[in-house]
């Protein structure tokens, strides 16, 4: 006497033991897909947002009386005076600027300035106008 069950029974047998043996070989392609999605959102993503940032930090290590920048908060203003903070010189984003804007004067961290718009320049003049 047959049971219903048998025949899908056996079919689920058959398929387990085929598919034991391919299992191992189907894994490899898709960790190296993964390690591809993952390299991917590296190099699109991550990497160029840690240059956009380091290359921040440089020009706000740069900045010098004169400069104009805005805050982000959004204020524009011209920085009058830095005033370091702390004695080593790997954290200067903490460092206090004061910022004329308009006719009040306001005194911001360093860290919080989103921008400079133009860097004063304090290259002398060329005076070599041949005539």
């Amino acid at each position: 006497m047959t049971t219903p069950g048998l025949p899908f029974s056996l079919i689920l047998a058959q398929a387990g033991a085929a598919g034991s043996g391919g299992g191992a070989s189907s894994f490899m392609p898709l960790l190296v897909q993964f390690a591809l999605i993952i390299g991917i959102i590296y190099f699109l993503m991550v990497r160029p947002q840690q240059k956009q940032r380091r290359q921040h930090e440089e020009s706000l290590r740069a900045l010098k009386r004169g400069d104009e920048i805005v805050t982000s908060g959004g204020i524009i203003g011209e920085v009058i005076h830095i005033r370091e903070m702390s004695k080593e010189a790997g954290n200067k984003l903490d460092d206090r600027v004061t910022i004329k804007s308009a006719e009040s004067r306001l005194v911001i961290e360093r860290g919080r300035i989103a921008k400079i718009l133009t860097a004063s320049t304090t290259a002398p003049p060329s005076g070599n106008a041949s005539t």
